[in-house]
């Protein structure tokens, strides 16, 4: 990586306001959906077992 160029920053908090990197928003989402999928995974197989 040559030292002019600049990382992109996961964040951006500016006049009171955050505003995140597509990358950073997508990768959320990802994994956000991946919880959801587990979390209804457990309670299918509650309501089956229990």
């Amino acid at each position: 990586m040559k030292s002019d160029e600049k990382k992109e920053q996961l964040f951006i908090h500016e006049n009171g306001n955050t505003y995140f990197s597509k990358q950073t928003e997508r990768r959320f989402l990802f994994v956000f959906t991946l919880v959801m999928l587990g979390w209804g995974m457990v309670e299918g197989l509650n309501r089956l077992i229990g």
